[in-house]
């Protein structure tokens, strides 16, 4: 089996520096309009990244496409930069509307949130959405069924490093799964982000700061470990971690400024030197590899 048989799936989660969780505690919601807003900049800083290299064979070179999460509330600000999104041949996806954690909302406004930004979100990009990443991969099994009751085809939100506080856990042991996608249905799936297993111990790898942390020779070796086991590798990030030059938020625990600020230089020349790597590699979207998985 060659690169070409194996899939990666770059993700990217639509939010600003002022917007991410670990600065929850000293950015307030109603502060959020008076902010330096960078998301314009630093999403096409990630466009214009992929449009920089080609991925695929000698004979048929292609741009990498990736899916992009974007929150309702940077979608209805910004309607121009979700069609960029699209016009480049991009996947578009929600993020909810605004960065709540699910499993703090009620049902009722879990439903609004997630109605909310899916019907936004498609009004503005001209097409369905079909895809969903909970905010802090915050899900558990009575979320995932929100989700589904939405309407969406797949959830993104599963992260089984269980050392983060805010991840979720479900149990998919009972579940079909074809190389990383997990069954919910015939008509819902599950796309974990890709972590390492090592002597039956999870190991963060699927990108964010672990991503910026780990030496880049490491993490490819790790990747190609990933990719052998399962052929697919899920990677994410955000556009703020291309912004070195970013507002400082002083007023923050440090270990949330560690893990929010180191290495955010390195971002950009790392993900260029993976991309290059793997280069022979698929580089799809959520929505094609789903497609993929289902005729297969």
């Amino acid at each position: 089996m060659n690169s070409r048989d194996k899939s990666i799936i770059i993700t990217i989660d639509v939010e600003d520096w002022f917007q991410v969780e670990n600065f929850k505690n000293s950015i307030s919601y109603d502060s959020w309009e008076n902010r330096e807003v960078r998301i314009e900049k630093n999403t096409h800083t990630l466009l214009d990244l992929f449009d920089s290299i080609k991925t695929g064979t000698t004979k048929n070179p292609q741009n990498p496409k990736a899916t992009f999460f974007i929150l309702g509330w940077v979608a209805e600000r910004f309607p121009n930069l979700v069609r960029e999104i699209v016009k480049r041949g991009h996947e578009i996806a929600s993020h909810g509307h605004m960065h709540h954690l699910c499993s703090k909302l009620s049902v009722n406004d879990l439903l609004a949130d997630l109605t909310k930004s899916k019907m936004l979100i498609e009004d503005i990009a001209g097409s369905p959405v079909v895809g969903y990443r909970a905010p802090s991969f915050d899900i558990n099994k009575e979320i995932l069924e929100v989700i589904k009751f939405c309407g969406f085809l797949y959830d993104s939100s599963y992260n089984s490093y269980a050392g983060h506080g805010r991840y979720g856990h479900v149990d998919f042991s009972s579940y079909e799964k074809n190389e990383i996608a997990i069954r919910i249905s015939d008509s819902f799936y599950e796309l974990p982000v890709s972590n390492l297993l090592l002597n039956d111990r999870v190991i963060p790898w699927g990108g964010g700061g672990y991503f910026r942390l780990t030496p880049g020779p490491l993490f490819h070796l790790g990747v190609r470990r990933i990719l052998k086991n399962d052929r697919t590798y899920l990677y994410y990030t955000h556009p703020w971690e291309f912004d070195p030059e970013q507002p400082r938020v002083t007023s923050a625990p440090f270990f949330f400024k560690f893990r929010h600020y180191v290495n955010l230089h390195k971002t950009k020349s790392k993900l260029l030197k993976f991309i290059d790597t793997f280069k022979t590699y698929n580089f799809i979207t959520c929505k094609t590899y789903i497609d993929k998985i289902r005729s297969s």
